[in-house]
């Protein structure tokens, strides 16, 4: 039988499926060559010079090995001479807390010695304002704030907004475009709060418990609000005596509680104002003055 001849076989024409590993070839390549060709031709030529490995010469080995001891000696003082030090330093911290510690108890010795010599003055001030025989002596002393009053009256609260914060550059933020973030109470803000109730009549006022007097300023330190050098914090409550639904109506009535308002309104300055039945306020801490004098009347030495 005749065979039939044999075909070739037949190729497909469609083109091979793309290998799994082909979007790696990046990988694999840096995998397969860790090492860049121009260092492994590099160490290729020094290996065959005899160049790599150890010192092959003698004083090349004795070089190695006095440097090696150097530094083992280097490290091995400055261990030792750290570890001498530590009691020295341990010692003078020591001494600088117990020092410390003596130099705060001194101050505290001392700010107790003016609490109680400011004390003493105070008793004094109003026992010589009891004993001067003037029958305006009781209303001198309600005026100057140098005796305790009590009497009917309203209660003023002033707080920062809920989320207030310094806006700018933190110097003056009501003059910043970013003040309307901020709600913080300003020392000028209490100022014309004050002002405000002794405009409207009220006969005696304090903030947070400090007694205001003809002679008290309130002024700014950072954020903080001052009275008298005495540092307050938020919430501020006012107390002033005096006629108080009226005193209340005058003030909210007034430009200084129109502008109390308009903080309130536009910056979220918390507020809140009530009258009382009786508003008690201490006597302020000193009344020291300084340039007047009693007036005397003719006739009389």
């Amino acid at each position: 039988m005749c065979g039939m001849p044999q075909q070739p076989p037949v190729r497909s024409s469609a083109p091979r499926p793309p290998r799994p590993d082909a979007s790696m070839s990046l990988l694999t390549n840096v995998m397969d060559h860790s090492l860049d060709d121009g260092y492994a031709e590099a160490a290729a030529r020094k290996r065959s010079a005899g160049d790599g490995g150890l010192p092959k010469t003698v004083r090349a080995k004795l070089g190695l090995a006095a440097g090696l001891v150097l530094a083992g000696l280097v490290v091995t003082v400055g261990a030792a001479n750290a570890r001498l030090a530590a009691p020295v330093v341990a010692k003078e911290r020591q001494e600088l807390i117990d020092r410390i510690e003596r130099e705060s108890a001194s101050a505290d010795k001392l700010e107790n010695n003016v609490d109680t010599l400011r004390a003493e003055v105070d008793a004094r001030q109003r026992e010589a304002l009891k004993t001067t025989g003037d029958k305006q002596a009781d209303l001198v002393g309600i005026l100057s704030g140098a005796v305790a009053v009590h009497g009917p009256g309203v209660k003023l609260v002033v707080n920062d907004a809920k989320e207030a914060s310094t806006g700018g550059d933190g110097t003056n933020p009501r003059e910043t475009s970013g003040f309307s973030d901020t709600g913080r109470v300003r020392d000028r803000d209490m100022q014309r709060v004050v002002n405000g109730l002794w405009e409207s009549g009220a006969e005696a006022v304090s903030i947070n418990g400090q007694r205001l007097t003809a002679l008290s300023a309130i002024r700014a330190a950072g954020d903080a609000i001052l009275v008298d050098n005495k540092p307050l914090v938020p919430p501020y409550t006012v107390l002033a005596v005096g006629d108080g639904k009226r005193l209340a109506t005058r003030f909210q009535d007034s430009a200084d509680g129109l502008y109390l308002h308009a903080l309130e309104e536009n910056y979220g300055i918390r507020t809140g104002i009530s009258a009382e039945d009786d508003v008690r306020l201490s006597a302020a801490p000193s009344v020291i003055v300084r340039t007047a004098e009693p007036r005397t009347e003719k006739g009389t030495s």
